[in-house]
């Protein structure tokens, strides 16, 4: 097939039957046909393994064994990767239909690019949208200073993700951001302003149930941002808005892991470094501020006007798939 280059995506599993199914049927169903998939599972201990059986015979490969994490799950998948591009999704998002067709597109209309990453949902367990994710276009500067790219909407170059390396293995909740680094000393990134994924944010997902340790992987990358010679000059341009980035993941972090007095300390060492940093983000401000004081009826009377606003703005089919997800 010249004219599909194979991608392959691969999705870390450990004990998230509830959303597995969901997942995998969400990249089984993509409207591509050169795909390969690979499902790496950590051991899971519910019905995971029932499920990936079913599909196992649409399955490039799949694993169930003790690891070290979801680092070196995914990086296992990445060794075994025959793609020119590759991704990863893990076992609680889904791809939205046309993901994978249009970052092929946009890879193969700007050669250049190491990395592709569109735009995200942010969904509950069951569903229901909670906030629409829109990014910019953005290089190495924005992403040292910690703009966050949605991470099931990225899709890699293959060939330069073998000159960054894979995952390292001593981050555990922004490995991913450290790699998007990487990858962007390399090549230029790009964006297309098209929702590709949903993240799902639930109470046994990592940013809520781990929030407090994405603080300490930030800080650091800041250590390591340090240590790299390529890294060097920039780093003592922007070293306050840095600084200002880290404080604020951790302060993001926090907040929603309902750490609202923690949190608020965090905005303010961000707002000390570079105020622009936290006033980008004020609404979460807000919300914090209102978790600390008691205002949690007018944050979810405001959470509930602004679903109703973001659902209006949103593709009817999308709207219908997410009416799906509920049933």
């Amino acid at each position: 097939m010249p004219d599909l280059p194979r991608v392959t995506i691969i999705t870390p599993s450990f004990n998230q039957g509830i959303y597995l199914e969901k997942t995998i049927c969400s990249v089984l169903e993509q409207d591509y046909s050169n795909l390969e998939y690979m499902v790496v599972d950590g051991g899971s201990s519910d019905d995971s393994l029932d499920i990936i059986r079913q599909y196992e015979h649409r399955l490039a490969w799949w694993v169930s064994e003790k690891d070290r994490g979801q680092s070196d799950a995914i990086n296992k998948g990445l060794a075994r990767a025959s793609g020119e591009i590759v991704a990863w999704l893990n076992s609680d998002d889904f791809y939205l239909p046309g993901a994978v067709k249009s970052a092929v597109a946009a890879l193969k209309e700007h050669p250049d690019w190491g990395l592709v990453y569109g735009d995200m949902l942010a969904v509950d367990g069951k569903g229901a949208l909670l906030n629409i994710q829109r990014f910019g276009d953005w290089g190495l500067n924005d992403l040292m200073c910690f703009r966050i790219l949605g991470q099931p909407s990225v899709f890699l170059r293959k060939s330069v993700l073998d000159r960054a390396g894979t995952l390292d293995t001593r981050f555990h909740y922004l490995l991913d951001h450290h790699l998007w680094i990487r990858i962007a000393m390399l090549s230029p990134i790009g964006h297309i302003p098209q929702f590709l994924a949903a993240a799902r944010f639930h109470a046994t997902a990592k940013n809520v149930a781990k929030a407090s340790s994405f603080g300490e992987d930030a800080y650091a990358i800041v250590r390591w941002m340090q240590t790299q010679p390529e890294l060097v000059n920039r780093f003592r341009r922007l070293q306050r808005s840095i600084w200002a980035g880290a404080h604020w993941i951790n302060a993001r972090y926090l907040s929603e892991g309902g750490m609202p007095e923690k949190s608020l300390q965090a905005f303010w060492r961000s707002f000390q470094c570079d105020p622009r940093i936290v006033l980008r983000d004020w609404r979460r401000l807000l919300f914090t501020a209102l978790l600390l004081f008691g205002g949690q009826g007018m944050r979810s009377l405001y959470l509930k006007y602004r679903q109703r606003r973001q659902l209006r703005q949103l593709d009817p089919a999308i709207v219908t798939l997410l009416h799906q997800e509920r049933q």
